[in-house]
């Protein structure tokens, strides 16, 4: 079990759905294994490819004792009132809190496909009012009224009535202005893709004060253990490096475009830091590879720099969970030593 940080929010993600038998019973164990291993909760995606996320949320739910969903939740899929009436819903039956992650969407063919031209930095201001009209359907203050640019309602009542401390959790992209001034507006956490830590990083670390990051962590005994491992799992490959440039283009997220431009060792060659995942279209976020002393001392800088909310990738192996809490466990005891490795890094 991970040691209690009682600020610090550790996520992980559930696996996508590589094949429709047996996928309950996947995601039931890494639910489990993460709650057993100190995580606070796991990401559940959604998009136009994968399992509606409020079925995938309830097998968490009904799988875990006090473990939060992470919902991805995206206008364009549901109604802010469907949105209030499940997390209601939930709280209910379970007694448990949901978290949302509040997604504008990036992928333009995808809203393309569902009929929706809104440009990227207005889909944050949607995004925004979709927040505020669910939060006020979730506060149970009676029938709410609203009035915004791209959502009404008139008296309109949720039954049933979320309990009491119930309020969910909410997180959002940060990594373009206009979605830090929504994270801002709607006191969402902000959660980024970090660049690495280190000489001339620190005012995009700076930035991370209260927010979060989205990372994925391999770590062994040495160097040359952690790096066997990380190409074992994400070997080179033309073809997946050909699919993460179609998505490139396909995509207008900030985010998107700043990883799909950095090099594979962004941090230099001593740096954990490592974007070959990313390239070979793998997975979506940058990965921290190598000894367990270097990865805990990276892991300190970005807790030194105030982040507190971290949403690891998905687990690759059931062994994953106990070795990424035991590497958060060795970074506060590096920051609580003082030592160099626990320097600050931020302005």
């Amino acid at each position: 079990m991970a040691e209690e940080v009682p600020d610090l929010r550790l996520f992980t993600t559930v696996p996508p759905p590589a094949d429709r038998h047996g996928y309950l019973g996947v995601v039931r164990q890494a639910a489990r294994l993460a709650e057993e291993a100190g995580f606070r909760g796991a990401l559940v995606y959604s998009d136009n490819n994968t399992v509606d996320p409020w079925v995938v949320a309830q097998e968490v739910l009904a799988a875990t004792t006090d473990f939060a969903p992470l919902v991805a939740v995206q206008p364009v899929y549901a109604h802010p009132y469907a949105v209030a009436q499940r997390i209601a819903s939930y709280g209910m039956l379970y007694g448990r809190r949901i978290a949302l992650n509040l997604v504008a969407g990036g992928v333009v063919g995808d809203l393309t496909a569902l009929g929706d031209a809104t440009p990227h930095d207005d889909r944050y201001l949607r995004l925004t009012e979709y927040a505020q009209l669910v939060s006020l359907l979730l506060a149970g203050a009676g029938p709410v009224t609203f009035e915004g640019r791209y959502y009404r309602a008139r008296n309109l009542p949720l039954a049933p009535a979320l309990p009491a401390g119930l309020a969910p959790e909410l997180y959002m992209s940060g990594s373009s202005e206009a979605g830090r001034r929504a994270a801002g507006t709607l006191g969402a956490v902000p959660v980024r893709y970090p660049v690495p830590p280190g000489p001339g990083t620190e005012g995009d670390l700076g930035g991370l004060d209260g927010g979060g990051v989205r990372i994925g962590i391999i770590a062994r005994d040495t160097d040359r253990e952690a790096w066997t491992v990380a190409h074992e799992r994400f070997p080179a490959s033309r073809a997946g490096r050909l699919a993460q440039m179609l998505a490139r283009g396909v995509s207008d997220s900030e985010w998107v475009a700043r990883l799909s431009a950095a090099d594979e060792f962004p941090g230099g060659p001593d740096s954990p830091y490592w974007m070959g995942p990313f390239r070979t279209y793998a997975t979506f976020c940058p990965y921290l590879v190598g000894s367990h002393e270097k990865v805990e001392a990276e892991i300190a800088r970005y807790l030194d720099a105030g982040c507190r909310t971290f949403i690891m990738d998905t687990a690759r192996a059931a062994s994953d969970y106990t070795a990424t809490a035991a590497a958060f466990a060795g970074a506060r005891r590096r920051r609580r030593r003082g030592g160099p490795d626990a320097a600050p890094v931020g302005p």
